[in-house]
């Protein structure tokens, strides 16, 4: 059995199918990338995988449970959790309080022990805190945790958005375009930080248009075209497949030939 699995998944809206049919899986372990077009339903994917859409019809299973029967907070207490292809962190609050935010999924205690500051809300926001402060120190933004999360280059307030979604206990981070926006240099720092988390133990999916960040370090490819799964591979088979090829340039060749 997969980590994840998704088997014949649809999405409609309407008379609109965004996803139709896509079959793939993640093991353990892998970075795996989820290429296509503009439109394609690649962040539809995501949003079905996280909740966010109850999808028409078709299996997802994570760790052998049924994903389409859960909320989107059952789902991150399952160890799922995801970044946005817009940055959406919190830019007036500090970076440990962005990343402590992520923590706050599994808090144990109650509305009024908040309110009157009980040992049990001292002892619970003093283990977030450290566990926050041990994610930053992990990944080299610790000298950065009081500052601002706006304050800090576009490069890392990426890695703070993943921090956020590590501080949840996830073990299958989505990563939904997390290069968009990035110079060349950041992007190498991205692909070198993506590495590490693999090493860490993290699964990634990933969506993404940088072909450079794609074929450098995904373990398999799968390439979505109009809602439908086209392909899958290695990133050398995919960089050579006719179908693949088609579907990015199909469009502006048949212009051109038409010129």
């Amino acid at each position: 059995m997969s980590f994840l699995e998704a088997k014949n998944i649809c999405m409609q809206f309407g008379g609109l199918s965004a996803v139709d049919g896509a079959s793939f899986h993640v093991d353990q372990g892998e970075i795996v990338s989820l290429i296509g077009p503009n439109g394609a339903g690649k962040t539809t994917v995501f949003n079905m995988l996280t909740g966010v859409y109850t999808i028409t019809s078709g299996e997802m299973t994570f760790e052998g449970k049924d994903l389409t029967t859960m909320t989107p907070q059952q789902i991150v207490k399952a160890g799922i959790s995801r970044t946005f292809q817009n940055l959406r962190l919190f830019p007036k609050m500090r970076v440990i309080e962005n990343v402590l935010v992520g923590t706050h999924i599994h808090t144990k205690y109650n509305f009024w022990d908040g309110l009157f500051r009980t040992p049990r809300f001292k002892r619970e926001e003093g283990a977030m805190e450290a566990k926050a402060v041990r994610i930053l120190r992990s990944i080299g933004l610790e000298k950065d945790m009081h500052s601002y999360a706006d304050s800090l280059p576009y490069g890392e307030q990426r890695k703070v958005e993943i921090a956020r979604a590590i501080a949840t206990d996830a073990k299958l981070i989505l990563l939904d375009e997390p290069a968009a926006g990035m110079n060349p240099a950041e992007s190498a720092e991205l692909l070198r930080f993506i590495r590490e988390l693999k090493d860490k133990g993290y699964t990634i999916l990933l969506i993404e248009h940088d072909m450079s960040v794609v074929m450098n370090i995904s373990d398999r490819i799968y390439v979505l075209d109009h809602g439908k799964m086209i392909a899958e591979g290695l990133p050398q088979e995919i960089a050579n497949d006719p179908r693949v090829i088609e579907a990015y340039l199909g469009g502006e060749q048949k212009h051109a030939e038409g010129n």
